[in-house]
Formats: structure tokens, sequence, C-alpha cells
């Protein structure tokens, strides 16, 4: 074999080796990356930021899970009165609506150290993975968790068709 052709496979092999290189790095790069341009971002508006911050209502976090004969949602609720929250469903859907006070007046306070809490209104819609019978529903809030039971709708198994 030449020296000339050693000397293109050897360039070929590099070329692929580079090409997997570039693959495996886009595989990782975000869309912000992929979009990224020399032109400078667009200047931050606080005022922007807290009036998208009211259009959206805190998302409640979820346990979902099943027994035998039950379908039981819970979700944490703490400092939540039983009459501050909404819970309906319809076709299979279930929303957990309400709010959470603070309980106190904070509207005087003029120089915030730390603010993690979140008070307002609070919403979940989800759909429930099972049918359930949703005239057979116990919710009860105790200790800050509310939990609702719903009865399942006995699923009938598959029954073989003989063929003749």
């Amino acid at each position: 074999m030449s020296l000339e052709k050693v000397e293109d496979i050897m360039a070929r092999k590099q070329n692929e080796d580079l090409l997997i290189e570039d693959e495996l790095a886009a595989a990782f790069l975000s869309d912000d990356d992929l979009s990224s341009t020399d032109a400078p971002a667009p200047a931050s508006n606080d005022d922007d930021w807290d009036d998208s911050e009211e259009q959206f209502a805190g998302q409640l976090a979820v346990d979902v899970y099943e027994t035998d004969d039950k379908l039981v949602v819970k979700a944490r609720t703490a400092g939540v009165n039983k009459e501050d929250l909404d819970v309906s469903i319809s076709d299979g859907i279930l929303t957990i609506s309400g709010t959470l006070s603070s309980g106190d007046d904070d509207s005087n306070a003029s120089n915030w150290h730390i603010q993690e809490c979140y008070w307002g209104e609070f919403s979940r819609t989800l759909a429930l993975p099972v049918s359930v019978k949703e005239d057979e529903v116990e919710a009860v809030l105790k200790d800050g968790v509310l939990t609702v039971a719903f009865s399942k709708i006995k699923q009938e198994q598959a029954k073989k068709i003989q063929i003749q």
C-alpha cells in the first residue's frame, strides 16, 4: 500500500471521528445553545416578570395511587382551610383549586429579606388514570393533607372468543 493511500485512509478515519464527536456534542446542546447568537440579550424588566408571575396560579403537588377498589389522590394543602378549597370532577378530570392565605397582613412590609413561601391561588387539574364512579367519592382534609378517594369501576377481563 502506498503512503498516499495510508494518509487518505487515516484522513477519512479522522473525519469520521470528528463527525461522531460533533454529533455527540449536538446531542447535549440545549435549545438555547443552538439558537444563541452574538446579539445581546434583551434587557430584563422586573416589572414584566412580576406581571407574568401573577398570571399563573401555583401548581399543587399530588400523589395518585390505587388500592384494590379505590383510586386515591393526596395533596399537601397545609395552611388551607376547607372553605378555601374547591374539588370537582367531570368526565374523569379532577380539579383541585383554592387559595393559600398567609394569615397575617404583610402589606406593611417594606423590606423583604427572604420570601420563599407561596401565598395565593393554586390549582391542579389531572386526568384520572383509571375509570372511577364519580358519585362515589370521599374527600377528607386532615393535618394539612387533602385525600380524595374514588371507588373504581371494575373492568371486566377480556373474554377469549373461540374461533370455529
